[in-house]
């Protein structure tokens, strides 16, 4: 069954219903999945979970939005960063990918490692591993960049690495302020860290973002967070 609308959404309209009804948030959601044809709102995200992939997760990215995407080492982070971007690059955007890890030749074989050659789609694809990489050099490459148009960095907290950069905090406020004036959305990539068990939960969430210097993560809007498989999207909040 196909949701009305992407899982943030309902969520949102759920919270909305919870206020002006004055019925719990819980209650709120399983109405709104009764509306979606689901008994609970437990079964709604199962559903939704299953069938959650990069082409889904370009289409819940609105222009201006930030979302974080988080996962352990060899989850598939990078891979699915970059089926997001050839999912924007075939609807006609053009995709960007900042990298601080990777070199153009690494970028080539992960397009390979996912079924695709960089050259299909020509001028689309852009791919810099300048080693300026932060927010005001982001900033100065997307500046004529068109609306919709999805920039992947790769990764956080790289951005935090340089004394001679702003803080971390500083630089995704920027980073943000600039994507909705400009309607460019962003991936960010993160890491997650190693207390998180998969014994305890199947995939992390925001309280398991490593963050070596604060930063509110409500500056992002979505979350999507991987393992084992399993794709987790929600609003931060």
């Amino acid at each position: 069954m196909k949701l009305s609308a992407p899982i943030h959404v309902l969520k949102r309209r759920a919270k909305a219903l919870s206020r002006t009804e004055n019925i719990p948030l819980h209650a709120a959601l399983d109405r709104i999945a009764a509306g979606e044809g689901f008994a609970a709102w437990s079964l709604l995200v199962a559903k939704a979970a299953a069938r959650l992939g990069p082409a889904e997760l370009n289409a819940a990215l609105q222009p201006g939005d930030l979302l974080l995407l988080g996962a352990r080492p060899m989850q598939g982070k990078t891979l699915m960063s970059l089926r997001i971007a050839v999912e924007a690059m075939k609807a006609g955007a053009r995709a960007f990918f900042f990298s601080l890890e990777y070199t153009a030749a690494d970028m080539a074989g992960r397009f390979r490692a996912i079924g695709e050659e960089p050259g299909r789609f020509g001028g689309r694809f852009t791919f810099d591993s300048s080693d300026e990489i932060g927010a005001d050099y982001i900033v100065a490459r997307l500046a004529g960049a068109e609306r919709g148009t999805l920039a992947v960095i790769d990764y956080l907290q790289l951005l935090d690495q340089r004394r001679d950069t702003p803080a971390l905090a500083e630089q995704v406020a920027a980073l943000k302020a600039f994507a909705a004036e400009r309607g460019v959305r962003m991936v960010f990539l993160s890491q997650i860290d190693r207390s998180f068990d998969p014994a305890e939960k199947p995939v992390p969430g925001p309280e398991d973002v490593r963050l070596p210097n604060p930063l509110d993560l409500e500056l992002f809007d979505k979350t999507c967070f991987l393992h084992g498989g399993a794709v987790r999207l929600a609003a931060p909040g």
